[in-house]
Formats: structure tokens, C-alpha cells, sequence
């Protein structure tokens, strides 16, 4: 094996593998810094030039689009408070407090750094124990993803600190949207008065693009607020922030195992994981910095980040092993694989270990490619925040209608966005929390098929969901989550704590 393994390296580090890898990167970086891009449409773009690629130049391109392409996503959460990518959302949360304090730059490095931190985390779970993790992503029926989603959506508890019935209230609108469209089990359209656009619901894309820019696009064209963070302080070199690989390590890992355990278990989705591994990061906070947290630090943006990339190699698990696509991402990649006429599954294993080992190799290459060309550029993205509003507030503007717009090619889509951006400019000057109602309409969806369904495997008997043992675990620790911060309140009310 090893001398299998020596080969495969040899063939990753071909000069044509190593730049089909960086242009993967460099293009992953752009779509994924883009809001209203998608990776899996960065994917799809690619896809045809893979076609007279060989196996390994193409998986080296395309895995190079879908590590930078995450990790991309959080440049834009963190100058302007917009996220690149639906898994970006929680980075943006404690990134852009960072940005607007002027420490633009340390937020980028932790980001940066994280975000391979957690591709390692996942590589070496991939490489070391993928087709365990496989079978026990196997386990996960509709009644346990069920669970997973409602451990996900009691998150909404920790995004209203400030005001609890506010974060309720704010989950509530956001879990209602998502009703609206076709019913997911029968196919009979609901609240969508007679409008075929609202046949297939609201898309999540413009609804994420509107709530995080149009406010700030608002803010800064209407009410004439400063919302472009300053920079203050010199820019460091790359090798000064890569030192900060290590740093917040406790949290990192932790955010790195829950990102791969849920980007190994099929249809979970990211934004589940980046949510989970912010909030049990605060919850790993001690209660006196627990304030420092919430005002924005480098664990903040640590977590989410070491969450988001462990989803990567999470997800190639059932992929490389079972041949079930964990995401859209990894799905376009099956279809790439098979193109070249391969099958991912078990028999890959056996017969082509020399490509499995090329797929170990290109993910770590990319991943090191992600980090050097990032923080190598990280002086072109903090200039952003160097151009005056009134030339910068307009290009975003710009970015967002074609970026909503190309999604189906549909103005709709771009009515959409601008309504949720004035919802979401209306909720925050009322003191209203955007991050329930987008964690809402994330999973939404999810909880609905997955609860529906599992009712209806059990003939309508709840209690399926506590005879499974993973299930109730879930349960239990979504319980948890839910009522502790109302329980810590109530103490501090009475002065017992």
C-alpha cells in the first residue's frame, strides 16, 4: 500500500495536476467570495472541462473549487457581513463585529487558518476510518435525521440572547415561510395564491443575500451610517498567520469532528453543522469571556470555520465508500468520477486504490493551496474596506441582482431578495435577531420531510422518535439546549446564579 500510496503522491504533484488544482482554488475563491454563487454551480461550470481531463487532473480541479469555495465564503461574511455561502452564516456572526473594531485581518487569519485546520481534522477521519463512519451514516433513517434536524432548529435559543421571545418569534416567521409552496408529501401547493413562482417555495439563496446586504446597503444610502468596517494596523506576512493553525485548538477540534460527523451522514447539510459548532464553542466558553464572545472574537469565527471545511472530507465518506453523495457538491463530483468511468462504492477500494489514494493527495494539496494563495491575497480583500461607501455600496448592490438573478435566470428571484432585505433592515431597527429566521428557513424544509415521513413510516405514532436510540440521544441534547438558556435566566432573575 504504501508504495501505492508514494505513486499516487508522485502523480497529484505533476505540474498539470498542480495547476489544475490551483485554478480550482482560485476559481473556488471567487465563486464562493461571490454572493448569489454557488459552489455547485461552480461545479457545474467546470464540469465540462473536466471531460478531456484524466481522472486525477479533474478530481484535483474540482476538489481544489470545493475547498477554496468554502473557505471563500467567509471573506465576504467577514467585510461585509454578507455571506459568499450558506455555511458562511455563522462565521459572519462574530467576523464582521471583528471587522467593524478594525481587526479585519485577524478575523480573515482565524478564518483561514480554521478552515484547514478542519480540512485536516476531516482528511485524516477520511483516510483513517471512512468506511466506519460510512456504516454508521447508514444508520441515519428518516427518524434520526429527524431528530438531527430538530437538535439543529433549537440553536434558534442561542441567537437570541438578548431577547429569547425575539429569537422565538423570529424562528416562528421563518419556519411559516417555509411552508409556502409545494407540500413535500402529497404535492398540493400551499399559500401560494395562485402565483406559479411560489410553486417551489422561496428559494434560500435570495432570502440569504437579502436579509445580510440589503440592510447594510440600507443603512448606508438611506440612514447615511458607517457600515463599512475601517482598517486599522499593518497586514502581516502568510507564515505569521499560518502559525495560528494551533491557536483556539480545543475549540477547532471539536468544531472539526462536528463538521465531519455531520457532513458524513447524507442530506444533513452544512449550515447544521457551522450552527452546532458555534454554539457548543460558547457553550465551551467560560461564563466570564462568555461576553467577549458574543461582542466577536477569533474563537467565534474559529469554530464555525473549522466546522465548515471538516464538511469537505465528511462528506467524500459515504461518497468514496458507499457511492451516496452527502450533498449537491459531492453529487456533481459523482457525476464527475463517473463520467471518467469510475464507481464510487466499495469495489473502488479494491480495484482502483491508486485513485483513492490520488483523491487523499489532491484534497490535501488543495488544502494547502487554499491556505497559502488566501493569505497570500489577503491584502486585495482587506482593500476592499478602503473604498468609500458610496463606490462600494453600489457594486454590492449590483453583485446581489445579478447573483440572485442568475439563479433561475428569474426577476422573481430579485423581488424576493429585496423583500427579505427590508424585512430583515425592519427586524433589526426593532431589535428583531435575522440569524433564527435564516436557521429556519435552512432547515425548514428538512424537518418537514424528515418528521412527515418518519409519521408516517410509524403509522402516526410519535413515540418512533424515542425507540430509536440515536434519535432519543438527540432529543435529549435538543432539549437540553432549548430550555438551559431559559432555565439560566430565570436564575439570574431570582439572583441564584
Amino acid at each position: 500500500m504504501i508504495d501505492i500510496a508514494i505513486t499516487a503522491l508522485f502523480d497529484v504533484l505533476s505540474p498539470v495536476n498542480l495547476l489544475a488544482s490551483l485554478g480550482g482554488v482560485l476559481f473556488g475563491l471567487f465563486v464562493g467570495a461571490t454572493p448569489g454563487l454557488t459552489i455547485s454551480l461552480g461545479m457545474v461550470l467546470l464540469l465540462p472541462v473536466t471531460y478531456s481531463m484524466n481522472p486525477v487532473t479533474s478530481i484535483s480541479l474540482l476538489l481544489g473549487l470545493f475547498i477554496s469555495g468554502m473557505t471563500g465564503g467567509s471573506i465576504s461574511a467577514i467585510l461585509l457581513n454578507i455571506p459568499g455561502t450558506p455555511s458562511a452564516s455563522a462565521t459572519a456572526i462574530a467576523g464582521h463585529q471583528m471587522a467593524r473594531r478594525g481587526e479585519a485581518e485577524s478575523a480573515l487569519g482565524t478564518a483561514v487558518t480554521s478552515s484547514f485546520f478542519g480540512a485536516m481534522v476531516s482528511l485524516a477521519v477520511l483516510v483513517l476510518v471512512a468506511p466506519t463512519v460510512a456504516r454508521a451514516a447508514l444508520k441515519f433513517g428518516e427518524v434520526e435525521l429527524g431528530a438531527l434536524v430538530f437538535l439543529g432548529l433549537t440553536l434558534i435559543c442561542s441567537f437570541g440572547q438578548k431577547s429569547m421571545v425575539k429569537g422565538l418569534i423570529s424562528g416562528a416567521v421563518g419556519l411559516m415561510i417555509t411552508t409556502v409552496g409545494m407540500d413535500p408529501i402529497i404535492g398540493r401547493p400551499r399559500y401560494t395564491f395562485g402565483l406559479v413562482e411560489l410553486m417551489s417555495g422561496i428559494s434560500f439563496l435570495p432570502v440569504m443575500i437579502g436579509l445580510f446586504a440589503i440592510p447594510q446597503i440600507l443603512n448606508g444610502l438611506v440612514m447615511k451610517s458607517n457600515v463599512i468596517p475601517d482598517f486599522k494596523g499593518e497586514l502581516r506576512g502568510v507564515f505569521s498567520h499560518i502559525r495560528g493553525v494551533f491557536k483556539h485548538l480545543r475549540y477547532k477540534v471539536v468544531s472539526a469532528l462536528i463538521g465531519t460527523g455531520v457532513g458524513a451522514i447524507p442530506g444533513a447539510g452544512g449550515p447544521i453543522a457551522v450552527f452546532l459548532a458555534y454554539d457548543v464553542a460558547r457553550r465551551m466558553t467560560p461564563e466570564e469571556q462568555k461576553k467577549e464572545f458574543d461582542a466577536g472574537n477569533e474563537v467565534g469565527v474559529a469554530a464555525p470555520e473549522a466546522a465548515n471545511n471538516g464538511i469537505n472530507g465528511g462528506a467524500l465518506i459515504p461518497m468514496m465508500t458507499l457511492g451516496i453523495p452527502g450533498d449537491p457538491v459531492t453529487a456533481i463530483l459523482l457525476g464527475a468520477l463517473m463520467i471518467q468511468g469510475l464507481t464510487p462504492g466499495p469495489l473502488l477500494f479494491r480495484n482502483d486504490p491508486l485513485f483513492v489514494y490520488s483523491v487523499f493527495w489532491a484534497f490535501l494539496v488543495g488544502a494547502i493551496f487554499v491556505l497559502i494563495v488566501t493569505l497570500a491575497t489577503m491584502k486585495i480583500w482587506v482593500t476592499v474596506l478602503q473604498i468609500p461607501s458610496w463606490i462600494l455600496l453600489p457594486i454590492i448592490s449590483i453583485f446581489c441582482v445579478i447573483g440572485t438573478y442568475s439563479l433561475r435566470n428569474s426577476f422573481w428571484d430579485t423581488g424576493v431578495m429585496l423583500a427579505f432585505g427590508l424585512l430583515g433592515f425592519l427586524m433589526l431597527r426593532f431589535g428583531f435577531p435575522v440569524v433564527p429566521l435564516l436557521l429556519a428557513i435552512v432547515l425548514g424544509p428538512a424537518f418537514e420531510r424528515h418528521i412527515r415521513l418518519s409519521l408516517i413510516t410509524s403509522k402516526g405514532d410519535p413515540t418512533v422518535f424515542l425507540t430509536h436510540p440515536i434519535s432519543l440521544v438527540f432529543i435529549v441534547i435538543a432539549l437540553f439546549t432549548f430550555f438551559s438558556p431559559i432555565v439560566r435566566s430565570l436564575f439570574k432573575k431570582k439572583g441564584g446564579i
